[in-house]
């Protein structure tokens, strides 16, 4: 069932949570739901045609994975992500990639550096066609975190997911920002595959310096017509 803005929500009883949940998870990545919107009971049953109770539960997990907040007096809205937020974000997530980097190179065996380079392969795909990468990319990432062979550094980096996403996004909007997304993923599978630990945290590091620098830019300019 396909509502007015595109969201879809299967009538079977057991998925009906985890659908309104991940529609709305979307939206607020695909920016349709914007920071700051206030996000109605009434209004999202109305949209999505599933109990308030749904509606609910979805949202409170949303909360949890800091997309949503609940404001005293005002209800619950898309959280906004502030410039300040966003920069340190963005350092934590460079430290933790590097390091992710330079530990698959040192553990990673030739199955996992293969499923690597098909993870690339499948983004590059995407990108001819002007398809959507997002979600290749965190296919590309689960398969670097899960080559590190280091449970507590994903349990960080997941707890970190969901907010770390929606500035993703925004940046991935950035005309140019893709080709240059591209670049910079190559340059980690080039060092992966020349065993080089170095070359591997660096280029990590660089990537998300560089997707930092454009989301930055990107909230700036945000900021400014909201003025």
């Amino acid at each position: 069932m396909t509502r007015a803005d595109g969201l879809r929500v299967e009538r079977a009883p057991a998925l009906i949570r985890s659908q309104v949940t991940d529609n709305l998870r979307q939206a607020i990545l695909d920016r349709r739901l914007v920071p700051g919107q206030r996000l109605i009971e009434r209004e999202l049953v109305e949209l999505t045609g599933v109990s308030r109770t749904s509606v609910r539960e979805a949202l409170r997990e949303l909360a949890a994975e800091g997309l949503v907040t609940a404001i005293p007096n005002r209800g619950t809205v898309v959280t906004s992500v502030s410039a300040e937020d966003a920069r340190q974000l963005y350092e934590v997530r460079s430290a933790l990639e590097a390091l992710a980097g330079r530990l698959f190179v040192e553990r990673a065996g030739p199955a996992q550096r293969r499923a690597l380079v098909r993870a690339l392969d499948r983004i590059d795909r995407l990108a001819a066609r002007k398809a959507p990468i997002l979600a290749a990319k965190d296919a590309f990432y689960d398969v670097l975190f899960e080559g590190g062979g280091n449970a507590a550094l994903r349990a960080v980096v997941e707890g970190l997911h969901a907010r770390v996403s929606v500035l993703r996004s925004l940046s991935l909007s950035v005309p140019g920002r893709t080709a240059h997304s591209l670049a910079e993923l190559h340059a980690i599978v080039d060092a992966v595959r020349a065993g080089d630990a170095d070359a591997a945290a660096a280029a990590c590091s660089r990537h998300v310096e560089e997707a930092g620098r454009v989301a930055l830019a990107a909230l700036e300019a945000e900021s400014q017509q909201a003025r």
